[in-house]
């Protein structure tokens, strides 16, 4: 399997494997967890060359955190760690949002715990605190990185204007947001934005939290605890089969390739830009070098093209959140 190349996340000297890997599903939330094999998982991205690895507080919350401490401890070096805070669950289970300085400073502090780390190599605010004007926030986490507690500074889900405020008090190296053939809102503002203030962008979900592979035709495909169909409506009812529609168009097209259909959405996600990072997720070592093919995959315009145009993005059936996930994301058009 060839080397991944490398690509830079801003302009302050981050520098990652053109791919990156996605924690979130090894602790739950997409069946049930195996943790020896999300560990061996982790430990062949990195001897890949995959060491940008995606955790965050809210995963669990805190067991992805753990799981994902554990496995880089004796392999440290080897990893650049990216975690999030802001998204806060109380007492009473539901979920809201944090971005009051004195939390910022206390969240990661636990989360150098879990991680058993000093640094974390880039602390993303995970959701805006509307509450909280953005250069609080961002300020808070300044501090961080002056006492060396965070090395690079990233937002997750913001808006163009957040972006540019945010930037303003200290340098932005990446903004992660979700990004793939089915979910492109990025393209009209984000992304132009962020190349004309030099910032990375990291693209999670590449694979439409596992709807581009191919591998979920009916209710029966998807394993115990899974919530996709309950918490995403494009995997829903009538917007899933109109979606596999689309879907098997995108699967005509990855066999003239001779690759997956997850495959030709990742290389289709890295000709984009560069300046652009997918982190497919995944929790078995299998799929994992699946993913990790992709990136020898050579896409011509005209290829791009038609992938473009098997999935437009205003034929997708289904916003890409419920209802209470959708009021944490800021607009981004």
């Amino acid at each position: 399997m060839s080397a991944l190349e490398r690509r830079s996340l801003g302009a302050e000297g981050l520098v990652v494997g053109e791919l990156g890997l996605g924690c979130m599903g090894m602790t739950g939330l997409y069946g049930v967890p195996d943790e020896r094999e999300a560990i061996a998982t982790i430990h062949r991205a990195l001897e890949l060359g995959v060491d940008l690895l995606d955790t965050s507080d809210a995963y669990g919350p805190y067991a992805n955190e753990e799981l994902v401490g554990r496995a880089i401890a004796d392999r440290r070096a080897d990893a650049i760690v990216a975690t999030k805070f802001g998204i806060r669950y109380e007492p009473d289970g539901s979920m809201g949002v944090d971005g009051r300085p004195e939390y910022v400073r206390a969240a990661v502090e636990g989360s150098l715990g879990r991680l058993r780390i000093e640094t974390i190599d880039l602390l993303y605010q995970h959701r805006l605190d509307r509450r909280v004007p953005i250069e609080e926030t961002v300020g808070a986490m300044a501090e961080l990185v002056r006492e060396g507690k965070a090395r690079y500074l990233g937002l997750s889900e913001v808006g163009a204007e957040t972006i540019r405020r945010a930037h303003a008090v200290h340098p932005i190296s990446a903004v992660q947001s979700e990004y793939s053939l089915w979910t492109r809102e990025v393209e009209t503002d984000i992304l132009p934005t962020l190349r004309e203030l030099g910032i990375g962008f990291v693209a999670y979900s590449p694979l439409g939290r596992g709807f581009l592979t191919g591998r979920f035709r009916s209710a029966v495909d998807f394993a115990e605890g899974d919530v996709r169909q309950s918490r995403y409506p494009r995997f829903a009812g009538e917007n899933f089969a109109h979606n596999l529609e689309l879907l098997d168009r995108v699967a005509v097209l990855a066999a003239a390739k001779r690759a997956t259909p997850a495959q030709l959405a990742i290389a289709w996600v890295l000709a984009q830009g560069d300046d652009i990072v997918p982190i497919p997720g995944t929790k078995r070592v299998d799929r994992l070098e699946e993913n990790v093919a992709a990136a020898s995959i050579e896409l011509s315009p005209g290829e791009l093209d038609a992938l473009a145009a098997a999935m437009p993005p205003d034929a997708v059936a289904g916003e890409r959140y419920g209802e209470g996930m959708l009021r944490l994301v800021e607009r981004l058009r």
